[in-house]
């Protein structure tokens, strides 16, 4: 089977000028990210940066006795490796993909040849992870002091606002490593969730049945770091040139995983 998808379902490719995205496009490769993929592993190099399109990727930070919580959440928002051009040459987190779809990846080589001209692109990508080290704060914020349910409830909209449809596929137990939790708190929390049909769980599916509950039960974390992206970037947005909608869809085979 073959699938068509543009790079400009990705935010930050659709908003940089029709110039920069020509010079990347024909190194830009589509690839299928599955459930649970992993990009990077912590401290290992960076060959390459991910710019997903339909796919949500979760970024871990793995303490040495192998537990984990997660530090943000990157979809077609955003990119993925912006160690690469802050300075570094590997990363401190782990990448792993929480709902599978597709991205495009990029070698390391283009990027920093891109970045390094101190165009549009740069000041993107700048704002981009100011943006993410604001979902950062307030993750680590949200995880001192809101409750379970609400933790849950930003990470389940979060999530939500980065893919095209309401159900997620998650169980219970991939949840709990996200939020670095135990699997029963987060049995009590969807269950109570599930009691005022906010949301179903089902087989590891997350159908979310009320939005505007959802809204209503989660913190003010959520609003601050969605106001903040589109504080950011929607500016940049509105100024991509109309002609980039002419760019060609990729065509690619199903069963391109990323490697």
């Amino acid at each position: 089977m073959n699938i068509l998808n543009s790079p400009l379902k990705n935010h930050l490719l659709a908003a940089i000028p029709a110039t920069s995205l020509e010079r990347l496009i024909a190194h830009l490769e589509l690839v299928e990210m599955p459930l649970g993929q992993t990009l990077y592993e912590a401290d290992s190099a960076i060959e390459h940066v991910f710019f997903p399109t339909t796919s949500v990727v979760s970024l871990l930070y793995v303490l040495e006795n192998g537990t984990s919580a997660e530090i943000a959440i990157v979809g077609n928002e955003g990119i993925i490796g912006i160690s690469l051009f802050m300075g570094g040459e590997s990363t401190s987190s782990q990448a792993i993909v929480q709902s599978a779809g597709f991205g495009y990846r990029l070698k390391a080589e283009f990027l920093k040849d891109e970045f390094s001209r101190a165009g549009p692109f740069l000041r993107l990508l700048l704002r981009y992870t100011q943006a993410l080290i604001t979902q950062m704060t307030q993750t680590a914020v949200c995880n001192r002091h809101h409750s379970l349910e609400q933790q849950f409830c930003r990470w389940l909209l979060l999530s939500l606002d980065r893919i095209p449809v309401d159900d997620i596929d998650m169980t219970q137990g991939l949840v709990a490593n996200m939020l670095g939790v135990r699997k029963d708190k987060v049995s009590t929390a969807t269950g109570e969730l599930e009691r005022l049909n906010i949301i179903h769980y089902r087989n590891g599916r997350i159908s979310v049945l009320n939005r505007a509950e959802l809204e209503n039960h989660v913190c003010e974390c959520y609003g601050v770091v969605k106001n903040e992206y589109q504080r950011l970037l929607s500016e940049i947005s509105e100024n991509a040139a109309i002609e980039k909608n002419t760019v060609p869809a990729i065509e690619i085979n199903a069963n391109n995983h990323v490697h």
